[in-house]
């Protein structure tokens, strides 16, 4: 319950803020027993939409014509005829899209984005598990791991990582970027530092960064934090 109008969520020229507390669920085109919270899209000024899907057990989302990334916090999905249970992903481009289906009640994020071609075969249906691809250490730093989700591979135009922290390990530096962000936090939490501003965040939290936005992160508490992180990526910035 909110407490006379306060809340941690912030909208900022580059940057956005949402906590659980904020949050309004409606449904989308194409959804059956299920809602969604949309936490960033091109009305923010953003490249691409990020939502966290809610499903009823038998609920569906129908396929897409964009590219699709979905990852499943907690439940079990079908997309096609793959199975999906929770810190399982896939990505679904134009040429194969595919709707989801969920056995059981499930909470996924899910990215979506216009295709920007480049002369390559656009990406296939591409699935995996998060726990099984290997960690490696952020700039030499072993206490920050980051997990690369989809391939190297200029077929893709944007990337999505996971990032997991030990407790008190932070970015080696203030990052300032071309590319934008949009993240959502998975488990603990800690201090983001948004243009010129500071916040307490923690798992449930979405963040988006817009193009240029200073941007860091420390860790803190007696637990790791992990965090799902999209950023566009294998274009040139004049497109």
């Amino acid at each position: 319950m909110q407490r006379l109008g306060h809340t941690c969520s912030s909208r900022q020229r580059d940057h956005l803020l949402l906590t659980p507390d904020t949050f309004i669920r409606a449904p989308l085109p194409g959804m059956q027993r299920a809602t969604a919270v949309v936490h960033v899209s091109p009305a923010m000024g953003a490249g691409f939409t990020q939502y966290t899907a809610e499903f009823e057990a038998g609920g569906v989302l129908a396929a897409t014509g964009k590219q699709r990334f979905v990852y499943v916090i907690e439940g079990e999905l079908t997309v096609g005829d793959r199975r999906l249970a929770t810190g399982e992903y896939c990505y679904t481009s134009t040429a194969h899209a595919a709707s989801l289906a969920a056995s059981v009640a499930s909470r996924v994020a899910v990215i979506e984005k216009v295709y920007k071609p480049l002369e390559k075969t656009p990406p296939c249906l591409l699935t995996g598990r998060e726990s099984e691809i290997e960690p490696k250490p952020l700039m030499g730093d072993n206490a920050l791991e980051v997990r690369t989700l989809l391939p190297d591979d200029f077929a893709f135009d944007f990337a999505v990582n996971t990032m997991t922290f030990q407790p008190g390990a932070a970015l080696p530096m203030v990052e300032i970027h071309v590319m934008e962000h949009g993240l959502l936090m998975l488990e603990g939490g800690g201090i983001y530092r948004l243009g010129n501003s500071w916040y307490p965040v923690t798992a449930g939290d979405f963040i988006w960064m817009a193009p240029y936005c200073p941007q860091w992160f420390g860790a803190l508490g007696k637990v790791p934090t992990k965090y799902l992180i999209y950023k566009d990526w294998n274009r040139h910035p004049l497109e």
